[in-house]
């Protein structure tokens, strides 16, 4: 029996900020030391990286809806002075640049906007963003120099143009704009640039800065927000796992990581960072993956971010922030190159072209499985934000204190002093796996008496995460005094939960009729007192029980994972898809899938005597997918998606064999291995891409795929080099689409792969690292992505 005694949340400080929203103002929006507040309740939100001007404008809104798809309600972006000044008074806000209109279509989608205005911004960006005059100028960069001030401006004043009447006050959907980036030890700097950008008409309700260093900033000025990332690409490239890492896979009141950034402060910070107690605990670079360097090329699993967060949740955090959320591709069409090197005075080579950053939606939009697990989360918090947000974090007395502990079940409670979650984490990357515990009960003493959760120990196994609900309040009277089972949504009666880890499903429910409960996909018994446990054996889109007033639906973790909420043809709705992506957009529903089609499930079914309808949207009208009814699952009407069979054809031609490892270089500050020059390249393998001549027939995306084993690669157009990798172990996604009309005119697309030499200094995760000279090809594929807008059929 693991045994903690619940404490009743703290009354939060208010009023101390110097940030926040005027009395008066609709859903204001102000803070507290514990936790966000809008229109007078609790607020959790859920923040999403992307950076607009890496991503062609043409795509942004389909960007920015996935985004939404995935339970994102703020979107973050930074502003790279030297995207948008690259010549001193030259300004650029036009095209891919263009920072209101990004803005204004991330309102239209119906999410909240941060912006991260720099100065500095790092972001893996040469010089952190700002542009060669600046760095040139001979100014006290990132500090109150009266003549770097004078650079600086300008620019906010142009800042200041773009975004007005864009704030949240004004019914915009600015929330907040972060000054700076890392800054750890200029605290006076940091309120000098809050002036100026208030001076440039910039208002936000909530003014961030990033904490880690641990930085010092300036007192109750800025909302410090923190980092946690599952591995480190600008760690050394030391054999095996981040060791440091670790401490993102405990339950702590720890926020902090120190070590983020830590490769450009080079000194250690003198530093005690903010007083915990006044500030939310908030994030804004929890990894949704992270983006290999040349010298150490990380590959993480889907779960090490997935644990990880759910891990930020249970420790306190009432703000989920991640970067990247979307990943992106460096800015080509400027004087220089725009990503961070050697060259230009950083510790890391980033690739030229990609920063894809294992991201849960990739640079070219690709859906992967981070995505569907950080969206179960996400479900969680927009059910239950409102309530955890406030809820304090406390631990147990018998908490694992050494990093290389990995045999005390690590749990924690997020409560209110009466009801709440426990959270528990058995996974941790880099091979180390965590303890199974047999045997596990949780008894929590509360002023309504001891709970046992669950009411008969269980079998918690490795590699799980979780949050299960304790005295929980569900529609009309009934209470969910505990579940084996994670929250997923409330829809009108409807309460949807999921299994977790196989665990066997449990749920003890207060308030209602044990005779009326009625399913013949549970079990019922009658405990007494009012208390009716629930027990189901095969959770599934089939498993509904009716309670009287309230049903409830358990889902299987795989069903949970594909599961989109969102309004949807006049009601909100819940949408599962089967070898499909759905992303629920008021009167539409987008669809996509891949060759071979798939099916989904739409509850509640919409009123109509015909499946819907590929409908009209732009070039979506040439979607080849065709639907048709599929009859019922449960409560969820079903549709097939008939899609081509196959993928077309692509064939390599090879115009030359590698000649050997290119020789190994050293530069940077920390003396680390350095990405092959661009000469190197003349030694590379090389291979004409050749496309059938329908290759994008009906495709609205297209990528190449190539899965090999080497160093690094670089594709060129016509000789102009439009993708690159450093291998890692994943897969390499090309970009077709964005070069359609060159490559059906005859474009000359030609692949340079170098060989992976295992004597040069650099990091790839140990189970991958070739022992001999590398260079192996071992497939290449077209991804066709088909797209479609369906409406419901007629009634």
């Amino acid at each position: 029996m693991r045994t903690l005694s619940l404490r009743p949340v703290v009354t939060p400080l208010t009023g101390h900020l110097r940030m926040g929203e005027p009395d008066g103002t609709p859903d204001r929006i102000t803070a507290t030391s514990t936790h966000l507040v809008r229109g007078g309740r609790p607020w959790f939100p859920v923040m999403g990286e992307i950076h607009f001007t890496r991503c062609p404008r043409s795509t942004w809104r389909e960007r920015l809806l996935n985004m939404r798809a995935g339970g994102v309600t703020v979107v973050a972006t930074y502003l790279f002075w030297h995207h948008h000044e690259e010549h001193r008074g030259e300004f650029r806000f036009d095209g891919d640049r263009d920072l209101r209109a990004f803005v204004r279509l991330v309102g239209e989608c119906g999410m909240d906007a941060v912006v991260r205005i720099g100065p500095w911004a790092h972001g893996e960006a040469r010089y952190g963003g700002f542009p060669d005059w600046v760095v040139r100028s001979g100014t006290r960069t990132r500090t109150d120099d009266p003549a770097y001030l004078d650079l600086v401006r300008p620019y906010y004043t142009r800042i200041g143009q773009e975004l007005t009447g864009l704030y949240h006050a004004e019914g915009g959907p600015i929330v907040a704009v972060q000054v700076e980036n890392e800054l750890h030890d200029q605290p006076e700097h940091l309120r000098t640039l809050k002036h100026l950008a208030r001076d440039a008409g910039i208002t936000p309700a909530l003014w961030t800065a990033t904490a880690w260093g641990p930085a010092e900033l300036p007192s109750d000025e800025f909302l410090p927000l923190y980092a946690g990332y599952p591995e480190a690409p600008w760690d050394d490239a030391h054999p095996g796992w981040t060791r440091h890492a670790r401490r993102h896979f405990f339950f702590t009141e720890l926020r902090d990581d120190n070590t983020v950034g830590a490769d450009l402060r080079l000194e250690p910070t003198a530093g005690t960072g903010p007083p915990l107690d006044r500030y939310p605990f908030a994030t804004c670079e929890l990894g949704g993956g992270v983006q290999p360097t040349y010298h150490r090329r990380p590959l993480v699993d889907p779960d090490d971010i997935a644990a990880l967060a759910l891990t930020k949740i249970g420790s306190g955090s009432s703000w989920q922030g991640y970067y990247m959320y979307h990943g992106g591709t460096h800015v080509t069409d400027a004087a220089t190159g725009m990503q961070e090197s050697l060259d230009t005075g950083y510790p890391n080579d980033l690739p030229v072209v990609s920063y894809d950053f294992q991201a849960p939606l990739g640079e070219h939009g690709q859906v992967r499985p981070t995505y569907g697990a950080l969206r179960l989360q996400h479900h969680l918090l927009a059910a239950a934000g409102r309530r955890l947000a406030p809820m304090r974090f406390v631990e147990p007395d018998q908490t694992p204190r050494d990093l290389d502990d990995r045999d005390t079940l690590r749990w924690a409670v997020r409560t209110d002093g009466t009801s709440g979650m426990v959270f528990v984490n058995s996974h941790q990357p880099g091979g180390e796996t965590l303890a199974a515990h047999d045997d596990v009960q949780f008894r929590l003493l509360g002023p309504d008496g001891p709970l046992d959760l669950p009411s008969e120990p269980v079998t918690i196994p490795t590699g799980a995460y979780f949050a299960w609900p304790f005295r929980w309040p569900l529609p009309g009277e009934a209470v969910l005094e505990s579940a084996t089972a994670q929250l997923v949504t409330t829809l009108d009666d409807l309460v949807v939960l999921t299994r977790t880890a196989g665990i066997a499903v449990e749920l003890i429910v207060s308030g209602i009729d044990a005779t009326r409960v009625e399913s013949p996909h549970a079990s019922v018994d009658d405990l007494g007192a009012g208390r009716t446990r629930i027990r189901v054996p095969e959770p599934g889109p089939e498993a509904l029980i009716d309670l009287g007033a309230l049903r409830v639906l358990v889902l299987d973790e795989d069903t949970a994972r594909r599961t989109a909420i969102g309004e949807l043809w006049g009601a909100r709705r819940l949408v599962v898809g089967d070898g499909v992506h759905l992303v629920p957009d008021g009167e539409h529903l987008h669809l996509e899938c891949g060759p071979g089609g798939g099916a989904l499930l739409i509850h509640p079914a919409p009123a109509a005597s015909a499946p819907p309808a590929v409908v009209a949207d732009g070039e979506d009208t040439a979607a080849p997918l065709t639907l048709r009814s599929g009859g019922t699952i449960g409560t969820f009407a079903r549709v097939e998606v008939d899609a081509p069979p196959a993928a077309p054809e692509v064939g390599l031609v090879e115009l030359a064999a590698a000649t050997g490892p290119v020789p190994q270089r050293r530069g940077g500050p920390l003396r680390r291995a350095a990405a092959p020059r661009d000469d190197y390249y003349a030694t590379a393998a090389a291979y004409r891409v050749d496309l059938d001549e329908n290759a994008f027939a009906g495709a609205h995306r297209l990528l190449l795929r190539l899965d090999w084993v080497g160093d690094a690669a670089r594709a060129e157009l016509d000789g102009t080099l439009v993708a690159d990798q450093f291998w890692n172990g994943a897969p390499w996604d090309i970009d077709l689409g964005r070069h359609r009309e060159a490559l059906r005119h005859g474009g000359r697309l030609v692949l340079r792969l170098l060989p992976f030499d295992p004597t040069a200094a650099i990091h790839v995760r140990d189970d991958l690292r070739p022992n001999d000279v590398t260079l192996r090809l071992d497939g290449v594929q077209l991804v066709p992505v088909y797209r479609a807008t369906i409406a419901p059929g007629p009634s």
